[in-house]
């Protein structure tokens, strides 16, 4: 016999239970009178099926908390009693075995039952639905329609079979739907049933009507049905209601069935300020006159931003977007072959290196400049803009740009932009970016727009993507085959009779780091270059440093300054993706290296106004402009820090190959391949360099805007790709080779049972839980956690996918209201009953899309009435992107999906957290001392990594909220046929992660 899980046989012993109540037997709690009844009357009741035995059922029922057991006397709990309460009443004192009878035509389906062999309950609602189901995706029509003479309405207005109600305050209520028989011949009502369990509907009928007891219906007849919601929280509550009939009681009379769907949503005076301020209408792209069918009349660019004295010898060339890309493009649509599409399909090698990346290249640059359209106006929210002249410099014009502080879009000193007065054609004025304020830019424009410029005048504005960052990475791509990097970007293992290198003993700056066996370690390593020509790679799980800097970045610093004391000929180059994070790497240097020996180099586009004050007088800030320095100069400095695009400046000024021993890449995980390309093609000797990427490829990687450069590989970071596919990083005989990789192991930031779940999902379990003990057992006596000293909250929603205007980003009302709930609690319980004391800083909330984001926001504002003396605006709500790197003490995760129906796509795109195990990682390791995730279980539950970790809070008693009755294997499956709505699709070439995500425009050079 074919073993069964726990689940299924739980199910068969609650349907033994309806079995039992059915024939008004549920009272009978005996274990040998239920064991007999079991086997004499239920477990073969179908012929040619046997149903495990009595002793294994209810082990199931006693695993699954729905018995309690004491000796032999069995009782079902109230989660089992209470499901079958009010829902159907039947007489029905057997299950003989059913008659199948023939099939019928539209609007019916096969009869399982006659007159004299009757079947109700769960089996002949499952196989209704089953055979339902089957039918509905083509004749959905035919059976929502009234019919041969019967109609099915309510006091409340169905619409194509549907009744949506909005339940506010006490989130019950009553509707009465009336069936009646408007024909000339009488209808029998033999049956109804909700096609799956809903423990909030509660179904009454006076007559109880079942197949075992119909009602005649004569001509003109109605008869009231009651459903009754009583729903315990906010959400969506939908249910699926079959009725059915027959002309007459013979047996060969065809049924013939009407659905009806109820949908509810419960929800609260915010949810109702949350909801969609208009239908969702999706957009295409803004018109755009393309560069080629209209004159460009330039502006003025800003002057004194930087001070040359480096000289460019290595051209950085224009590297045009190739004629073949849009054809390669659709190509790639119709899967249709070409030489470009097979070579992007081909595996990546050294060989042809070079010029798949800058294909992949090519087609995100592509795609950029497609979804940079999004911000042209006239759009949906405008239709033009006014720009007002500069009070201080009338030769200046300011132009409001919503968004811009967020870096959506991206405008930084010395970009463009496009102008143009509404209703004029063949003529564009580009204007340049002279400053950035917090929501608007100041534009330089030439002499011809300034003349007929006038107040008032409206425009039309087109942004533009600046292309400097993608001909860095071209060039790069170009000069990796010239430059001899294959040893370095494909490192073969060592030989089994390599010498290992002499370690040295050092006396660590960061004297915590001794303390620390795998961060000494990698820093001995390092300085030894015991991995050369290979890079050495530091992985650096979350929370493995202190709270302001990463333990992969302690590392990485010290090892820096290990080798500037040690080796008197090293010149280093530190580098990391964002301005942020490399100045977080300068400034942890200067700590023990004099600052004259430091170089932080920024590029003219960096805002002077945000570089920290005490990194100014080792920068190339000098007043308002930047200085290059010669190249001699540069060479002189010990230390040099910068992003890694801003390091293609030191290849055009032709620093000699091997100048730099030493290349840092910290946050290498963050970074495309051919971002880590810039700092060493062109600048590293292969064979004598030593190259470390410090990073975590089990966390976010770089986001990409093309599906196609997503698929073929390009957002896979060097750091994750040399990991996963090459030897001398992997793991034997359970240990990684130190010569190569070190893998922090201790967690300094989370409680153990915040941590658990990741750890062992992704960090083989070998993550220490060394956080202080404080701090992260603060939140353990919350009196609203589910259970005492497990401070993990999953708290299910079913909630609706919801969109609005022209935004095709979702969100989810119901997640936010139970949100707000908590941060209600959290700010109320404030320093009480032991719990630590909280300001919103100490908050973070979690969401996948960007209108979640603003929604919450938006809840916020409403709460913060309730709490003046707290300053709501420092509870940062944002994307997983933008909590990457940080902690909180509390984080609250919204997972917004509720439907089905999306999952493939975010799966495709890297979207939302259900098949993404990387936002995951970075969702719920961000909290030192209470988790709360907020979602739909039934969905989530679809991924297995969400599956474990709901499985887990279940397990742990950390489980609150919508509890799933119904233990289908294929109810996702169901609801997304009877409740998915057709889709408005519009042809736009915006990608689904601009349109869903809205995430920052790099800002970084």
């Amino acid at each position: 016999m074919v073993k069964m899980g726990r689940s299924v046989l739980c199910q068969i012993g609650i349907e033994f239970f309806e079995f039992l109540k059915e024939s008004n037997r549920e009272s009978i709690t005996d274990r040998i009178e239920l064991r007999d009844i079991y086997n004499a009357e239920f477990r073969s009741r179908n012929a040619g099926t046997k149903d495990p035995n009595f002793g294994s059922v209810l082990w199931g029922l006693k695993m699954s908390n729905k018995v309690t057991r004491r000796r032999d006397n069995i009782r079902f709990n109230s989660t089992v009693t209470t499901l079958f309460l009010d829902q159907w009443h039947s007489a029905t004192r057997c299950r003989p075995e059913p008659v199948q009878r023939e099939a019928a035509g539209p609007g019916t389906v096969q009869t399982y039952t006659s007159a004299d062999v009757a079947e109700t309950g769960v089996r002949a609602r499952r196989k209704l639905a089953s055979l339902l189901m089957n039918r509905l995706e083509t004749d959905r029509a035919q059976f929502i329609s009234d019919k041969n003479g019967v109609c099915i309405d309510s006091d409340h207005q169905f619409e194509n079979g549907k009744l949506c109600l909005r339940v506010e305050r006490s989130y019950e209520c009553l509707v009465s739907l009336k069936v009646k028989n408007t024909g000339t011949k009488p209808v029998y009502f033999t049956y109804y049933t909700p096609l799956h369990w809903l423990r909030d509907f509660h179904l009454k009928d006076e007559h109880n009507v079942t197949r075992k007891n119909p009602l005649c219906l004569q001509p003109g007849d109605s008869y009231e049905v009651q459903v009754k919601l009583c729903c315990r929280s906010v959400g969506f509550y939908p249910a699926t209601l079959a009725f059915e009939f027959k002309p007459d009681l013979q047996t060969s009379a065809a049924a013939f069935h009407i659905l009806r769907y109820i949908e509810a949503q419960c929800i609260t005076a915010l949810g109702r300020e949350l909801a969609p301020e208009a239908p969702y209408r999706p957009r295409s792209l803004p018109a755009w006159t393309p560069e080629a069918d209209c004159s460009i009349v330039d502006g003025q660019r800003p002057e004194g931003l930087s001070v040359m004295q480096l000289v460019y010898v290595i051209e950085l060339k224009r590297y045009p977007m190739p004629p073949y890309v849009n054809a390669l493009i659709q190509a790639l649509k119709h899967s249709t072959y070409s030489d470009k599409r097979a070579l992007l399909e081909s595996p990546l090698c050294w060989e042809r290196y070079a010029e798949k990346f800058q294909l992949l290249l090519y087609l995100e640059q592509q795609q950029m400049e497609v979804d940079i359209k999004r911000y042209n106006i006239p759009n949906s929210d405008k239709e033009d803009v006014v720009m007002t002249r500069d009070p201080q410099n009338k030769k200046l014009l300011i132009l409001e740009v919503p968004g811009v502080s967020e870096n959506r879009p991206s405008v930084l000193r010395g970009d463009s932009l496009l102008v143009y007065p509404v209703g004029e054609r063949g003529v564009k004025y580009r204007g340049y970016v002279h400053s950035v304020q917090l929501d608007s830019v100041k534009l330089g424009f030439g002499p011809k727009l300034l003349e007929l410029f006038l107040d008032g005048m409206k425009f039309n504005v087109e942004f533009t993507v600046n292309p400097l960052p993608v001909r860095v990475q071209q060039r790069a791509a170009e000069l990796a085959p010239k430059s001899r990097m294959g040893t370095v970007l494909f490192p073969a293992a060592p030989a089994p009779s390599s010498q290992h290198t002499e370690l040295p003993q050092l006396r660590l700056f960061d004297r915590n780091l001794e303390k620390n066996p795998e961060q000494y370690q990698a820093v001995q390593h390092i300085v030894a270059g015991s991995s050369k020509p290979a890079p050495y790679l530091v992985f650096g799980p979350p929370g493995t440093g202190c709270p302001v800097c990463s333990g992969k970045t302690v590392t990485v610093v010290e090892a820096i300054k290990q080798i500037e004391k040690t080796q008197v000929s090293c010149h280093i180059l530190a580098c990391a993706p964002s301005n942020s994070a490399a100045d977080l790497l300068c400034r942890k240097i200067l700590d023990h290296v004099d600052e004259h020996k430091v170089f932080r180099m920024y590029a003219s586009s960096r805002d002077p106004n945000v570089v920290p004050e005490e990194l100014k007088a080792c920068s190339n800030l000098v007043g308002e402009c930047y200085l290059y320095p010669a190249k001699e100069m540069l060479m002189a400095y010990r230390v040099v820090v910068t992003t890694l695009l801003t390091a293609g400046r030191l290849v055009s000024g032709a620093i000699p190959a091997g100048h730099f021993t030493h290349v840092f890449v910290d946050e290498a995980g963050h970074a495309v391949e051919t971002e880590c390309l810039v700092p060493l093609a062109g600048l590293l000797d292969a064979e004598s360099g030593q190259v470390v990427l410090a990073g975590d490829p089990k966390q976010l990687g770089p986001i990409l805007r093309s599906p196609f450069a997503l698929k073929y590989g390009m957002g896979v970071s060097l750091l994750e790709r040399l990991m996963t596919d090459f030897s001398l990083y992997r793991k034997v005989d359970g240990a990684v080779d130190n010569r190569f990789v070190t893998k922090l192991l201790r967690n300094y930031r989370s409680h153990p049972a915040i941590l658990k779940i990741p750890n062992e999902l992704f960090y083989d379990n070998e993550l220490q839980y060394c956080a202080d003990e404080m701090l992260r057992s603060s939140y353990c006596h919350w009196e609203h956690l589910k259970k005492q000293g497990f401070p993990v909250i999953f708290h299910g929603v079913t909630g609706i996918d919801d969109q609005e205007k022209s935004s095709p980003s979702f969100f989810n009302i119901a997640e936010a209201e139970v949100l707000m709930d908590y941060v209600r609690k959290l700010l109320q319980t404030d320093g009480k009953k032991g719990v630590a004391t909280i300001s919103p800083r100490d908050i973070g909330i979690i969401a996948p899309y960007r209108k979640q984001v603003q929604k919450i926001r938006k809840a916020l504002t409403k709460v913060e009435k309730d709490f003046k003396f707290k300053d709501m605006s420092k509870l940062k709500v944002g994307s997983v992107e933008e909590f990457q790197g940080q902690e909180r003490r509390v984080i609250l995760v919204s997972t917004v999906r509720s439907s089905p129906n999306y999952l493939e796509i975010d799966k495709k795109f890297h979207l939302g957290f259900v098949k993404n195990e990387k936002r995951f990682n970075v969702a719920v390791t961000r909290a030192k001392a209470l988790l709360i995730v907020v979602g739909n279980p039934r969905v989530l539950k679809a991924d297995d990594t969400w599956a474990r970790f709901i499985q887990y809070c279940r397990d742990e008693g950390g489980y609150d909220g919508y509890e799933q009755v119904e233990e289908d294997k294929d109810v996702v499956e169901r609801l997304a046929v009877l409740f998915s709505n057709i889709e408005i699709q519009v042809e736009t070439a915006e990608s689904a992660v601009q349109q869903h995500l809205d995430p920052e425009w790099r800002s970084d050079l």
